[in-house]
């Protein structure tokens, strides 16, 4: 079977539904400008707006930077919806934090993959002040697409 190498719609729906959509510029709960789903960057500046469009147009980009870095990081087979929550996870926590992750280092090493998903990413769930329930429950969604 083709390895995945792209988001599914069902993972593409789980990052939009917990990202949300904002058509201005915001500042995030980490303190960092955002726009559309999420979207970080030296082009998101105060008073920025875009359209619904665009918003799609920056999470399609996006999602490329962080469906390579799981492609180039994780190095056994995945499902298409272990490949997505994988994607999801990366995309709100950061490249760095993947490739870093007790999480690769298992999956990598041959642990079985869903004990991997179900042990480790509910530890990223953390903000500045301790447990987030908006993160508590990406997590388990994400678990849940990966295991099911």
């Amino acid at each position: 079977a083709e390895e995945p190498s792209v988001t599914s719609a069902d993972g593409i729906d789980l990052i939009k539904s917990f990202e949300g959509l904002q058509l201005s510029a915001y500042i995030c709960p980490a303190g960092i400008l955002t726009i559309g789903y999420g979207h970080t960057g030296p082009d998101v500046y105060r008073g920025l707006t875009i359209t619904e469009e665009k918003a799609e147009q920056l999470l399609v980009q996006d999602l490329h930077r962080f469906e390579r870095a799981v492609r180039e990081t994780v190095a056994v087979p995945f499902t298409q919806h272990e490949f997505d929550a994988t994607v999801s996870f990366t995309y709100n926590v950061g490249e760095g934090a993947l490739s870093s992750s007790t999480f690769l280092r298992r999956i990598n090493s041959g642990d079985d993959k869903a004990t991997c998903f179900r042990e480790e990413f509910p530890k990223w769930v953390n903000g500045a002040n301790g447990p987030l329930p908006g993160l508590v429950r990406r997590r388990d969604a994400e678990v849940e697409l990966a295991t099911q």
